[in-house]
């Protein structure tokens, strides 16, 4: 299996596994009693990597590199890993924003490569001079297919669905990008040093998921407990 089935065959168990059946979330102004669950994500090995070869544009895409697919920092901690806690029914409404979330094609890669979004708007922004073709999926099935012909030019896509959102572009195959798409703000991507905390969460049991896109899903259960911090350290393990 090459490396694009690969990435097809993450995708879809991404979006399968991500896309749960939940009741709506219910935001209150207030979490009293809250907890938080904060840690570390590490991973331990040889760090895996991709050859990218780009085939046009090269002034403005460059040349051929080697991408790393996890970005181990100090203490053997990932960066840009998501993690989030499922089932909660109830808690501290989503951070106020002045603006939409974007997905910027900055020199033939996408910036930020991995964010979390709320269910709604995003815009699709394209900063390079040349053609770019932005396609999300939920698994296989098209979330947005956007052309962005002209630099500056942006379109706004909807992503009404939780789940994971995979980003390619039609016209340079090795671009790629992740959108995970959530309806309650539990959420945290780690720090360069793999850290992260979710804070005021309201006590109970919960499934925590930790998600990398080239590493193996991790699900574990949390207990929270009012005022205080469960701490964690979470391994990465290779695909």
């Amino acid at each position: 299996m090459n490396f694009a089935s690969q990435v097809a065959a993450m995708a879809l168990l991404l979006a399968v596994v991500c896309a749960r059946p939940a009741t709506a979330y219910e935001e209150i102004a207030t979490v009293a009693d809250g907890g938080t669950v904060a840690g570390q994500v590490v991973f331990h090995g040889t760090v895996p990597t991709r050859q990218v070869i780009p085939n046009k544009d090269v002034d403005v895409c460059g040349g051929p590199r080697e991408d790393v697919l996890l970005e181990v920092g100090p203490g053997q901690g990932v960066a840009n890993t998501l993690v989030y806690l499922v089932d909660v029914e109830k808690g501290k409404p989503w951070p106020p924003s002045t603006k939409l979330p974007e997905l910027d094609n900055v020199k033939c890669r996408f910036e930020p490569e991995i964010q979390v979004i709320h269910t709604g708007s995003v815009d699709i922004v394209n900063r390079d001079p040349v053609l770019h073709n932005t396609h999300g999926y939920y698994g296989r099935r098209t979330a947005f297919n956007t052309a962005l012909p002209n630099q500056d030019q942006r379109i706004t896509a909807e992503l009404l669905k939780t789940g994971t959102v995979r980003v390619d572009c039609d016209a340079h195959g090795w671009m790629e990008g992740w959108i995970f798409v959530r309806d309650n703000p539990y959420f945290a991507i780690t720090a360069a040093d793999g850290k992260f905390s979710i804070t005021d969460v309201p006590p109970g049991t919960y499934t925590m998921v930790t998600l990398q896109p080239y590493s193996a899903l991790v699900e574990q259960p949390v207990t929270v407990t009012s005022g205080k911090s469960t701490d964690l350290t979470i391994e990465l393990k290779a695909q």
